[in-house]
């Protein structure tokens, strides 16, 4: 769709034209981002992206939201808050294009997994290192990417990846609540009745981890539960019986700098 658009929007573009962005996902058959897909189509066009904990519901209603918008541009950035900003819709400013659309991309995937996990029982100490662990695999797929570890700590990451995990208001966790209650995929999709992205969102993940070589435990599980006949059960056993390791790679806490002994860096 992004693809159809954006040749059928060229003819108004100017360079002083700027976009912002309120999709998520990315490209199922070349891994791009939306951003990336938007530099390729209309190179000269200033891209910003919006992303945060924001059900469409509850921003119509006047409840109180708090997302970002990001772009490598600045002054794009301050023009989409200053336009979009309302006293019931605060908007905060961010550089990081790519952490944004990643924490955007993937929280969808780990909302699937959120639901199914409650649907089987799992328990509230059980969904919650389940959606811990799939903040790790959003920092690790952002790592190489060049997203910064911040980004995921914020809005665009930690936030928005609450919200779609813990409320029945997200399709995606209604989805994988459906497919946990021992429904197939196309049965969980008309339960719903609507498009939820993260099962498509997944295949361009795995994909792009895959390339990365960056191991997803929980996007991978996911998809074999979505496309490769896996069971629930299967999954849990494989993902609680993984070798045992540190919590974070040193690499995405400080990069390549080591911590001299006893000082902290955060």
């Amino acid at each position: 769709m992004i693809r159809a658009f954006l040749p059928a929007a060229a003819p108004f573009v100017t360079e002083r034209t700027t976009l912002c962005n309120v999709a998520k996902g990315i490209e199922i058959a070349t891994t791009k981002r939306i951003s990336e897909i938007a530099s390729e189509l209309l190179p000269s066009i200033r891209y910003s992206v919006l992303s945060g904990p924001s059900f469409a519901e509850e921003v119509v209603r006047g409840l109180p939201t708090v997302v970002s918008v990001a772009s490598e541009d600045n002054q794009s950035a301050a023009l989409w808050q200053r336009l979009l900003s309302t006293p019931r819709f605060r908007i905060y400013t961010s550089a990081d294009v790519t952490g944004t659309e990643i924490g955007g991309a993937v929280k969808n995937i780990m909302a699937i997994a959120s639901g199914m996990g409650a649907a089987l029982g799992l328990g509230d100490n059980g969904r919650a290192g389940l959606v811990s662990r799939g903040l790790a695999e959003i920092m690790r797929l952002g790592e190489p990417l060049g997203a910064h570890p911040l980004t995921f700590a914020g809005l665009a990451g930690m936030g928005d990846l609450v919200l779609t995990c813990y409320s029945t208001k997200s399709r995606n966790y209604r989805l994988g609540f459906a497919m946990g209650e021992g429904r197939s995929l196309s049965e969980a999709e008309e339960a719903v009745g609507q498009v939820s992205e993260g099962a498509y969102t997944v295949r361009a993940v795995v994909r792009l981890a895959q390339k990365l070589g960056v191991e997803l435990p929980i996007a991978q599980a996911i998809h074999r539960l979505l496309y490769e006949n896996s069971s629930p059960e299967e999954e849990l056993e494989r993902l609680m019986g993984r070798g045992l390791k540190a919590e974070y790679p040193p690499s995405i806490l400080w990069g390549n700098q080591r911590c001299p002994e006893g000082e902290s860096k955060l």
